[in-house]
């Protein structure tokens, strides 16, 4: 690899992302500018900025990874990602969420939901949720984009990944929620031009669409045995009905992340940034087809790298892997790509990393200034902007402090784990504030209790990944998890901490006393 040629690629990619950080700090006046772009974002840019940020190294490496192990099943994840993550999204969610937004005066996720409630409380209980959980799904996109640079620079994963931090700390730091979008349209149109080239020139490698899909199935007898007994039955088809992988596969993968993209903090303020909701329809048409060709596409390289890497080694890809789903798709990039293209996607990379990184260290930092530290100290003089950048520096060293001591291959399971949580503890709240006029105060309260403590219990009591590693099961009860009868122990903690979630706020709503129809009049006004 030519290292001079490298660095001049990635210097001059990075000086256009300081230039475009600068013109987000240049225009960024005031605490508006800062938290939500001043609401007058172009509605390109922001399905691109939606798009990059909901799509991150997770999706390419970690999700690229899996499909390199299971196969194309993901793309169900695809799917659901275009049908909810975009059209229920914007059309849906969005619209009311945009104008709620404006009417309420909201500038963050738990401004919006306090200020709906009427509860400060409400505010900064998100916004803890926020701060405590959002880490760790910072925390493996780091790792994710850290694993890319250590494979293609041959340097320490440590060095990588604090590298990585210290440019995406710069311009979103300096440029607000403008900077972190302008970046994003740029890092998007990377993405989108990078995935289809690799898919292209993957088929060309393997003798065109029908052949290598041909090729690929009739794969399906190399299945190691390990696999099958869990319901792999080939990389071009889904799993087995009501295998290991099939339960794994439909609700920790496509429901857990499918569902989840619905109460994702750093999306949802991305409806809050246009001015009306023509430029949301806009922006569903831009966004479906960007998620399609980003995620379709990459899911579709990692079942077919199988095929180019026993046709070459006479191996599988998580045997090149060495057993790390997440050193797939670099593995397959360095082997089987020309070395100007593994430039052009290590960009991909990068820019897929930093649009999701720079959106989550922008919603943890105005979580800590605006939905905590304002409401703290309620009736002081406090500078917005100064506030929320010192808690972005706070969230990037705890992320990556997280991503110093994460284990291997965990990027995608950390994504679905941040996913469901959002999911259990916002989903039923954002809802039934946008939609129901009987959702009341207490009932956000306690769901979103609720939400969080149910996922917290599933995670560190039942699903079997997270709760062995933990331990915590094991010292209370004298075992790994709690039902150990299938399929229990490997359904997504999901399943279970929204349903529960759902049912608190339709119970304590209904119990307790109603939002002032005042109140519900001005959040409501000129939504149809």
């Amino acid at each position: 690899m030519n290292t001079f040629s490298l660095g001049l690629v990635v210097i001059t990619y990075l000086l256009v992302i300081a230039y475009l950080g600068y013109i987000g700090f240049k225009n960024t006046k005031t605490a508006n500018d800062y938290l939500l772009g001043g609401r007058e974002i172009h509605p390109f840019v922001m399905a691109i900025s939606y798009g990059a940020t909901f799509i991150s190294t997770s999706a390419i490496i970690g999700f690229g990874g899996v499909a390199g192990v299971y196969g194309m099943g993901l793309i169900w994840l695809t799917v659901l990602n275009i049908f909810i993550g975009v059209f229920i999204a914007f059309v849906f969610f969005g619209r009311r969420t945009r104008k709620m937004g404006h009417n309420l005066d909201a500038h963050t996720f738990p401004e919006f939901l306090g200020n709906r409630f009427q509860s400060k409380k409400i505010q900064m209980f998100s916004g803890g949720i926020i701060f405590l959980a959002m880490p760790l799904y910072a925390a493996v996109v780091l790792v994710g984009g850290a694993r890319f640079i250590e494979s293609i620079f041959e340097i320490d994963f440590s060095i990588a990944l604090t590298f990585f931090s210290l440019v995406i700390a710069a311009y979103v730091i300096a440029g607000g929620l403008k900077g972190v979008m302008y970046t994003d349209a740029l890092q998007g149109g990377i993405m989108f031009l990078s995935l289809f080239f690799l898919l292209a020139m993957t088929y060309f490698k393997l003798g065109g669409v029908s052949g290598a899909h041909e090729a690929l199935t009739n794969m399906a007898n190399l299945v190691p045995e390990t696999l099958q007994a869990k319901g792999h039955q080939g990389w071009t088809a889904f799993p087995r009905m009501g295998s290991a992988w099939w339960w794994v596969l439909t609700t920790n993968i496509i429901l857990g992340v499918g569902i989840g993209v619905l109460a994702q903090p750093q999306l949802v303020v991305r409806f809050m940034t246009v001015k009306s909701n023509r430029e949301l329809n806009r922006a569903v048409l831009i966004g479906g087809i960007f998620i399609f060709v980003v995620t379709g596409f990459i899911y579709t390289v990692g079942a077919l790298s199988n095929l180019y890497f026993f046709q070459q080694t006479g191996k599988l890809a998580i045997e090149v892997g060495q057993g790390n789903v997440d050193l797939i798709i670099p593995e397959y990039l360095n082997a089987a790509m020309p070395e100007w293209f593994v430039y052009l996607f290590m960009l991909a990379l990068l820019s897929a990393g930093m649009s999701t990184l720079s959106s989550q260290f922008h919603t943890m930092g105005t979580a800590i200034g605006r939905d905590l530290f304002e409401n703290l100290f309620r009736g002081k003089t406090l500078n917005s902007m100064l506030i929320s950048r010192i808690g972005i520096v706070v969230a990037i060293l705890v992320s990556i402090v997280i991503g110093y001591n994460l284990p291997i291959g965990i990027v995608a399971r950390g994504t679905a784990i941040f996913f469901g949580i959002c999911a259990a503890a916002f989903l039923p709240a954002y809802f039934g504030g946008l939609y129901w006029k009987g959702a009341t105060r207490a009932g956000a309260q306690w769901s979103m209790l609720a939400g969080l403590l149910g996922s917290a219990f599933m995670l560190a009591m039942v699903h079997q990944s997270e709760a062995a590693p933990l331990g915590i099961c094991q010292a209370i009860f004298g075992k790994d998890f709690l039902i150990d009868q299938f399929p229990w122990m490997i359904i997504d903690p999901i399943m279970i901490a929204l349903p529960l979630s759902t049912l608190v706020m339709i119970g304590v709503s209904m119990m307790t006393q109603k939002v002032e129809p005042k109140h519900l009049d001005v959040c409501l006004k000129g939504i149809r």
